[in-house]
């Protein structure tokens, strides 16, 4: 009994084996087939994995080719960048100097509009000026026209001079001593104030008279009277207050003089001597002589003519 019992548990047991065998057979083979299943479908994910990962290992190259473009890209975007800020800065810089220009051009201008009144001012004075200095030509014209007539009649009258100073040296030249005589005789008329020279015989009122003694042999050196006669041209004396008579001798023979002027000189071997007169009445228009005597002889003349 027990063993059949036993093999009653036995075959129970095996029974319950073989129902837990055929059970975990089956689950097995379920579970081989959703393995399988899993399998399979890990396969496809991997495969389609495989593809997403080339997709993207090309998709990264491309990125980074475009990363390296961008970043060149970038690279020149910067020198750009700044190229462009110091070009900006630089503008901005322009154009402050054109406002603070335009500023200075403001002045400037209202400088220039003043500077333009005031010479069209100046062009309309100098335009008055030339209208005037016009009118002052056509004066000068018509008196240098009289100028020019008297000039022509001064020329005739300064030749006239010049032949009665001719005239009168050979005369002079007669009666002189060869090597006792005057030279750089000058005559000048003044007037009474300042000893301004005048040629007017209305205004006349002093005549200096300044001639140079040189070279004077021993022989007549020494003291000796030296007189200053004044005639007109035909050898008359002038209006005297106080007439000078003397005697000279001229070429052995002994002549009467009336001077204006008389001075006593220590004649030396050179000398410079001048004489002055004052007028006893005005003069009248004509030629006069200047003739500087000594006690034995005429030492110069010299002509001179008031109008």
């Amino acid at each position: 009994m027990k063993a059949k019992h036993i093999l009653g548990v036995i075959a129970v047991v095996l029974g319950i084996l073989l129902l837990l065998s055929g059970y975990w057979g089956y689950s097995l083979s379920k579970e081989k087939e959703t393995l399988v299943s899993d399998n399979e479908k890990l396969n496809v994910e991997i495969s389609d994995m495989r593809q997403l990962k080339n997709q993207l290992a090309v998709e990264v190259d491309s990125l980074e080719q475009t990363y390296s473009l961008l970043a060149e890209e970038n690279e020149e975007l910067q020198s750009s960048l700044e190229e462009a800020k110091k070009t900006i800065a630089r503008r901005n810089a322009s154009v402050r100097k054109l406002k603070a220009s335009n500023e200075t051009s403001a002045d400037e201008m209202g400088s220039l509009r003043s500077q333009i009144v005031s010479l069209m001012e100046d062009k309309k004075t100098l335009e008055a000026s030339i209208n005037r200095l016009v009118a002052q030509n056509d004066s000068l014209r018509n008196r240098a026209g009289i100028l020019e007539q008297d000039l022509s009649k001064v020329r005739g009258e300064k030749d006239a001079l010049a032949n009665l100073n001719q005239t009168m040296q050979g005369e002079i030249n007669r009666l002189t001593l060869a090597n006792f005589q005057a030279s750089a005789f000058q005559v000048e008329v003044e007037k009474k104030r300042k000893s301004k020279v005048t040629s007017k015989s209305r205004r006349a009122r002093r005549i200096r008279v300044t001639f140079d003694l040189t070279n004077v042999p021993d022989k007549y050196q020494g003291v000796r009277p030296i007189y200053l006669a004044l005639t007109n041209e035909n050898g008359n004396p002038i209006k005297l207050d106080n007439p000078i008579q003397a005697k000279v001798v001229v070429n052995g023979q002994t002549m009467d003089i009336i001077a204006a002027e008389k001075k006593e000189i220590s004649l030396t071997e050179n000398q410079r001597l001048s004489f002055t007169h004052d007028l006893a009445s005005k003069l009248a228009s004509g030629y006069y002589r200047a003739i500087a005597y000594t006690d034995i002889g005429v030492l110069g003349a010299s002509s001179f003519r008031l109008r």
